[in-house]
């Protein structure tokens, strides 16, 4: 029943991602959230993110950031990190996704997504049929609109889990 939602992978943080593995299997472009997927919200990047962007690059990706926030927000972060961005990127419509990959000159079999949110973020990469890896937010205290999401994502994560057990 919520199986349009479930993520391809689930993970404790971006930041324990092999992402050494993912260039192994193939993976050359990896399309990121920002707030609370490699920040708490409305923060720019702090050390631990810019050391990750340059071992991005040192094992080989291209990476974009992809974000619904205003162009202000957006370059905040990237002022140090330095990657491509798209900003008002309107998630989960899958035109910024494609726009992502032809910035990265990626395509949908080797391009990952990672993100906070079950209906924006994983929804869109698995609409345009991208490998979409879920991440636990960053901090708890969120927007109150994320924080209603946040009830329904519980939801269907009780069932994406209650699978998962079923197949092991």
């Amino acid at each position: 029943m919520f199986e349009t939602f479930y993520p391809d992978e689930y993970e404790d943080s971006t930041f324990v991602i092999d992402f050494d593995k993912k260039y192994e299997e193939g993976y050359r472009g990896v399309i990121f959230d920002i707030d609370n997927t490699l920040v708490e919200h409305g923060v720019d990047a702090d050390q631990r993110a810019i050391d990750f962007f340059e071992q991005l690059k040192a094992i080989g990706f291209e990476s974009c950031l992809l974000s619904n926030n205003q162009e202000e927000r957006v370059l905040r972060f990237n002022k140090d990190v330095n990657t491509k961005y798209i900003y008002n990127a309107h998630k989960p419509s899958r035109k910024n996704y494609r726009k992502a990959m032809e910035l990265m000159h990626t395509d949908e079999s080797n391009t990952l997504f990672v993100g906070d949110q079950l209906f924006t973020d994983v929804w869109g990469a698995k609409r345009t049929g991208i490998h979409s890896i879920l991440v636990k937010p960053i901090d708890k205290k969120e927007e109150i609109q994320i924080v209603l999401k946040r009830y329904l994502e519980r939801i269907v994560l009780f069932f994406y889990e209650r699978r998962k057990k079923q197949q092991h």
